[in-house]
């Protein structure tokens, strides 16, 4: 399954961008490859808990390997709370409320902003299609004064795989692929989009025997 990485104390950290280390994101290069921006539906039998029934956005995929981030489990924390947290002063009542996804078990203390725009961020990296993720704290920044990405999400953690190792688990009948919705990233309830990723490609998981194996 995709590798693991213990939370790091209990703080909640943002990249400082060019103010501080060298921007980077984890796990990502710049170039787009052929799964990036494809949704990865986790299938029934899968009982990895750390990916059971979930829906993941592939954001970097090469030779290399590949990461992405959860986008359908909450997180134990609030966007008002994050912002509390790494001390981000403002934000709309309905972005404060908003859930911090659990974005997976990589780097779970590290946040990443998945959004739309065109604005350039000290850290990011742009996927096809218009969307882009941000690491650097400057976009959760905006997004407090009223002024960010349109459309946005914070997660805490992502998901990795080593080289070859998500092909692998595709063959095996672990997951399945379907094209990205942005409806889907942004505004559909999260315990609505497992089945919702599936139903894009028109697969009705209820209705799957539990065949496939573990990954």
């Amino acid at each position: 399954m995709a590798m693991n990485s213990a939370r790091l104390g209990g703080r909640c950290r943002f990249h400082p961008g060019k103010q501080g280390a060298q921007a980077t994101i984890l796990c990502m290069t710049e170039s787009a490859s052929s799964l990036a921006r494809q949704l990865l539906i986790a299938l029934p039998a899968l009982d990895d808990p750390n990916f059971s029934r979930t829906v993941s956005l592939i954001c970097q995929h090469d030779e290399h390997g590949a990461m992405g981030i959860v986008i359908n489990r909450a997180s134990e924390y609030s966007v008002g709370e994050l912002f509390a947290q790494i001390r981000i002063e403002g934000g709309a009542p309905e972005l404060l409320a908003q859930p911090v996804l659990a974005g997976g078990p990589v780097h779970a203390e590290r946040g990443f902003v998945l959004h739309d725009g065109e604005r350039e961020w000290d850290s990011s990296v742009r996927l096809p299609g218009g969307l882009a993720l941000t690491t650097s704290r400057d976009v959760l920044e905006a997004m407090a004064r009223g002024d960010g990405p349109a459309q946005a999400v914070v997660a805490l953690g992502c998901a990795g795989w080593g080289a070859g190792q998500l092909e692998q688990e595709i063959s095996e009948n672990s997951w399945l692929l379907a094209p990205s919705d942005d409806d889907l990233l942004f505004r559909l309830p999260l315990e609505q989009r497992w089945q919702a990723a599936a139903g894009l490609v028109g697969v009705n998981l209820m209705n799957m025997t539990h065949y496939s194996g573990r990954a």
